[in-house]
């Protein structure tokens, strides 16, 4: 990310072969825009894999919010 470029709003936590983080991603896809939020994969990361391993996906905003799956649309809308 530069210096110019805005923090994104919002971090998606995921795995390999997450079915459920394609969903996730659709969700987002539709609230934000596609490549509008971070996408983090806690696979090659102990401490995330700790934190996320049996909860993703998972969301969290810039202020630290978590919202763990499943979420809506609606959801996402309000915690942003």
């Amino acid at each position: 990310m530069s210096a110019s470029e805005p923090k994104k709003s919002l971090t998606l936590y995921t795995g390999v072969g997450c079915h459920l983080c394609d969903l996730a991603r659709n969700i987002l896809d539709e609230v934000l825009g596609a490549g509008s939020y971070e996408v983090v994969s806690i696979t090659d990361n102990e401490s995330l894999m700790v934190a996320y391993g049996e909860r993703i996906p998972v969301v969290k905003t810039l202020s630290g919010e978590e919202k763990g799956w499943p979420f809506t649309a609606g959801q996402i809308r309000k915690i942003l």
